[in-house]
């Protein structure tokens, strides 16, 4: 078990050196003097974009700016915002929990409901039931997050007029009044995963039931929920475990949107503004640090799989 262990660390090792390089050569990808970009319209004096490209050490070579930068990112120092004057990591620190919170909550929420409405759809095979839910599963993967927040805000507009939906407070202020304000932007967020996990595990059912083992379990009188639940679902896992690994990874991009509709503080609005703003060190440093988690994340769930599947120890 230790080979592949070693390469998926090897691998992530590689991965992790390509985001960080990917990164860091954004800034040089845009058009023109990214300093100059970055001020922008009167106020670029040749004074102004001078002082600003020393500054970011812009005016080394390309190498020394790699080096100096990624040497900082090991220490945790990726430079300090253009306009706020405060270290990057100050800003993505005091944004990221609003953004943990979501993600956590809404790939919660998709395993919850995903694993049970993935052996129901396959226990019911071919039924009305199964249609209706795999016609519910589809539309949820079609439905735009940003649209279906919208009208999950005009419904609650509608229908429950008090309940507080837009804005942020910390959990550790106001518990309850954290779960109100975040349980709209978790649905959101959560369905089309949701839809997908629950159609993964349709497919891996409808393959575990068709196994022998199975067709053992029944003959000896096993209940149905045992068999499903059991004896299928264990080998219907291995398929859901690489699932959710990638699902987890793309939450980050329906919570930039989700954060939107919801007036939210979290990593995707602050980086929306930095956007608008021009502020690339603090792009640089969220997209390396949301790409890192995004592979650590998968390396974990690549773990997770050699230890559930003896296969994957040969590969």
């Amino acid at each position: 078990m230790l080979r592949p262990v070693l390469l998926r660390i090897g691998e992530l090792v590689l991965v992790a050196f390509g985001v960080s390089l990917l990164s860091f050569l954004m800034i040089h990808l845009v058009p023109g003097d990214a300093a100059q970009v970055m001020i922008g319209g009167a106020d670029a004096t040749p004074a102004r974009i001078a002082a600003l490209r020393h500054t970011l050490g812009l005016d080394q070579p390309l190498i020394v700016q790699y080096a100096r930068w990624i040497g900082g990112a090991v220490r945790g120092d990726f430079g300090t915002s253009v306009w706020t004057g405060r270290p990057v990591i100050e800003e993505i620190a005091g944004r990221v929990g609003v953004t943990a919170e979501l993600a956590l909550l809404g790939l919660t929420l998709a395993i919850a409901l995903g694993v049970p409405a993935g052996c129901l759809m396959a226990s019911l095979r071919s039924s009305a039931a199964d249609y209706a839910m795999r016609l519910v599963s589809i539309i949820g993967l079609t439905v735009p997050s940003f649209w279906l927040g919208a009208m999950l805000l005009y419904g609650a507009g509608v229908l429950a007029p008090g309940l507080q939906v837009v804005g942020w407070v910390p959990f550790t202020q106001a518990p309850l009044v954290n779960l109100e304000r975040v349980i709209l932007p978790v649905i959101a967020l959560s369905l089309p995963i949701l839809a997908s996990l629950a159609r993964v595990v349709r497919a891996a059912m409808l393959d575990a039931l068709a196994q022998d083992y199975v067709r053992t379990a029944r003959a000896k009188g096993l209940s149905p929920l045992r068999v499903v639940f059991a004896h299928a679902l264990c080998n219907a896992l291995i398929p859901f475990t690489a699932a959710t690994g990638i699902a987890a990874g793309y939450l980050f991009g329906g919570a930039v949107v989700v954060e939107q509709v919801f007036a939210l503080p979290g990593l995707g609005r602050l980086m929306v503004g930095a956007i608008a703003e021009r502020n690339y060190p603090l792009i640089q440093a969220a997209i390396l640090l949301a790409t890192l988690a995004f592979v650590a994340i998968n390396f974990i769930v690549d773990l997770l799989t050699i230890a559930i599947d003896p296969r994957a120890r040969r590969a």
